[in-house]
């Protein structure tokens, strides 16, 4: 049997939006968006009568809603370790290493970050759906680095508009092939997926979406070039995308980069994390320092070139 919500407008409440209304009586259970889509579904009612987002309620009026059943979740819990950094009621920050795959898809059913997180948190956000509870943002498999995971839907939704306002910063440390000219610099050019593997991505003008990525030098080798890349968009592979595309492909990337004698996977971290915690409002920041596969690049990149 669905659950059911009832709802009565009080003498002393003003007349506004029924989806504005419910969003601030529900606030904390379920996001305005959910709510418009079951008024839109005709999940909720008014005095009986089914009714429009821009509905204005009255006082008086008694509203019913019957939410969404929960989906089935698929996804399994697994006892695999994993480093949080932060936790609190709405949120925690973890260092996902490199080779873990961030949620369940067709071929990697087991061993991902989805099936540890389910082990070790009670309860996650829905907004992403079955298959990938609390994720609000993900990492490529073979980048290591900070993620923010939600744990229910109202500070999922507030950090997914932080992602998409560019409020939320993140950092990554970066390594590419050959030395990069300029101190810092900005590439801005759409992305879009390749016409020949639907596995991978290009710079596509014409059809891509846009795709911002900022970068500064930290420090030149004699045949690479350690980078802080900054993403102002979350297209899939942007990094390793623009940095191919300019000519300084991501050491060790098998995609679009180049092999490396000292990493076997792309030489990509995130490093660094700054958000607002929806909630109270306090900035929070966060570093990761480099992985040990990461680190020993650096060391070999550091060691002097015998004359």
């Amino acid at each position: 049997m669905e659950k059911l919500i009832r709802v009565c407008v009080e003498e002393n409440e003003k007349s506004e939006r029924v989806d504005s209304y419910l969003a601030k009586k529900l606030s904390g259970e379920f996001t305005r968006t959910m709510i418009k889509k079951w008024i839109q579904e005709g999940r909720v009612l008014v005095n009986t009568q089914s009714v429009k987002p821009h509905f204005h309620i009255s006082p008086g009026d008694t509203i019913q809603v019957k939410p969404v059943p929960p989906p089935v979740d698929f996804s399994k819990a697994e006892d695999i370790p994993i480093q949080i950094i932060y936790e609190d009621d709405d949120l925690l920050i973890i260092n996902k290493s490199a080779g873990m795959v961030v949620h369940p898809g067709v071929g990697n059913k087991e061993g991902t970050l989805v099936n540890a997180l389910l082990f070790h948190v009670k309860k996650l956000s829905t907004i992403s759906g079955p298959m990938r509870p609390g994720i609000v943002h993900r990492l490529d498999k073979n980048t290591s680095g900070l993620m923010v995971v939600a744990k229910n839907d109202w500070t999922h939704e507030r950090l997914a508009k932080q992602f998409k306002s560019r409020t939320a910063t993140r950092i990554y440390n970066c390594f590419v092939k050959g030395i990069v000219q300029h101190d810092e610099g900005c590439f801005d050019e759409p992305i879009g997926r390749s016409a020949t593997d639907a596995r991978k991505m290009r710079v596509d003008p014409a059809s891509g979406k846009p795709a911002v990525t900022t970068f500064f030098v930290r420090k030149r080798f004699v045949k690479s070039t350690c980078l802080d890349v900054k993403l102002y968009t979350g297209r899939t592979h942007q990094i390793r995308v623009h940095m191919a595309y300019h000519g300084h492909p991501v050491l060790g990337d098998k995609e679009y980069g180049v092999k490396s004698t000292y990493i076997k996977r792309q030489a990509l971290h995130a490093g660094s994390l700054e958000l607002v915690h929806p909630r109270t409002g306090k900035g929070l920041s966060f570093h990761a320092p480099l992985p040990d596969d990461m680190q020993f690049l650096l060391d070999r990149l550091n060691e002097p070139v015998d004359s």
